[in-house]
C-alpha cells in the first residue's frame, strides 16, 4: 500500500470517502456527526492500493504529547487482507515522529481484539458513539 498523508488544515477527500461509505453508508452514523471540527485541525492517512483509495485514518492532538487516532475504515474489499493493521501501525509511527507519548483510541468493540494485537491495552471502559458500543484503549511508547 502507498501511504499519504495530509497535514493539518489539507483537504482529504479521498479519505472523506471511505469515511463515508464505511461509517454512514455501512454502519449507519449519520453524515453530521461523522465529519467534525477535528477533521481542520489532525493529521489524516490514506492508503492507496495503486491509484484506489483503500483504508483511511487520523490523529488528533489531545495536548501533552498525547494523540488520538480515530476514524480508523477500511473498504469492504480489503478487509481481512492486513490493510487494516498497516494503517495502524503507520498511525502509531507517526505518533513517535510528532513526538507522542500515548495514544488514547475509542474503539468498536467488536474491533478490541484487533486493536490488542496491535499493541492497544483495553480499558474496559466502555461508551457509547453515534449508537455503538466503543471501548477505551491506549498505547504507550517505549522511552
Amino acid at each position: 500500500m502507498i501511504q499519504k498523508w495530509f497535514a493539518p488544515g489539507e483537504n482529504c477527500p479521498d479519505g472523506d470517502e471511505i469515511r463515508m461509505e464505511v461509517f454512514v453508508a455501512e454502519q449507519h452514523v449519520p453524515a453530521e456527526e461523522e465529519m467534525d471540527e477535528s477533521d481542520r485541525c489532525c493529521w489524516h492517512l490514506v492508503l492507496y492500493d495503486g491509484p484506489v483509495p483503500a483504508a483511511t485514518g487520523r490523529l488528533v492532538n489531545e495536548g501533552n504529547n498525547v494523540w488520538h487516532p480515530g476514524r480508523i475504515a477500511v473498504k469492504s474489499s480489503y478487509r481481512g487482507k492486513g490493510v487494516g493493521a498497516e494503517l495502524v501501525h503507520a498511525l502509531i509511527a507517526k505518533g513517535e515522529e510528532l513526538g507522542a507519548k500515548q495514544l488514547n483510541l475509542v474503539a468498536q468493540c467488536h474491533a478490541e481484539g484487533f486493536y490488542e494485537r496491535c499493541g492497544f491495552v483495553s480499558l474496559h471502559e466502555y461508551c457509547m458513539d453515534a449508537g455503538i458500543p466503543h471501548v477505551k484503549m491506549q498505547y504507550f511508547y517505549q522511552l
